[in-house]
């Protein structure tokens, strides 16, 4: 009877022990989120840079670039963090040049701003597959 309690309880603790830790076994949501930022910012600044080469309305082009810049926010990845924060100042020089009607440079500092959250999403898509 005695060995059948051990065992009772032994089971007992281990079930409660699986219950409780079982959101360890869960895929991140965070990393899910933040792939899903980083995939959203390059594509926006895709959609600006074409706007850009086709000649489009200097409204989409902002509306594009503020939209790449709400997603970017989500995108925190800790090695990649001061990059982000130095293309973040990319595409508002982007976005006020565009505003002022300079092409030429805006359209030269949105493709740097495009280049480096390439480089960022590649970065966190290497360090997490």
């Amino acid at each position: 009877m005695k060995f059948l309690k051990k065992i009772a309880v032994s089971l007992l603790m281990a079930a409660s022990m699986t219950a409780v830790s079982s959101t360890a076994f869960a895929a991140p949501e965070g990393a899910a989120v933040v792939k899903a930022a980083a995939e959203g910012t390059v594509a926006k600044i895709e959609e600006a840079v074409n706007l850009v080469e086709k000649g489009g309305d200097k409204a989409e082009i902002v509306k594009a670039i503020n939209e790449a810049r709400q997603l970017q926010k989500e995108f925190r990845y800790e090695l990649t963090e001061r990059q982000r924060q130095k293309a973040n100042d990319k595409l508002r020089i982007a976005r006020d040049a565009f505003e002022k009607g300079e092409m030429q440079p805006a359209e030269a500092t949105l493709k740097a701003a495009l280049a480096s959250f390439q480089e960022m999403l590649s970065t966190y898509n290497a360090a997490h597959q």
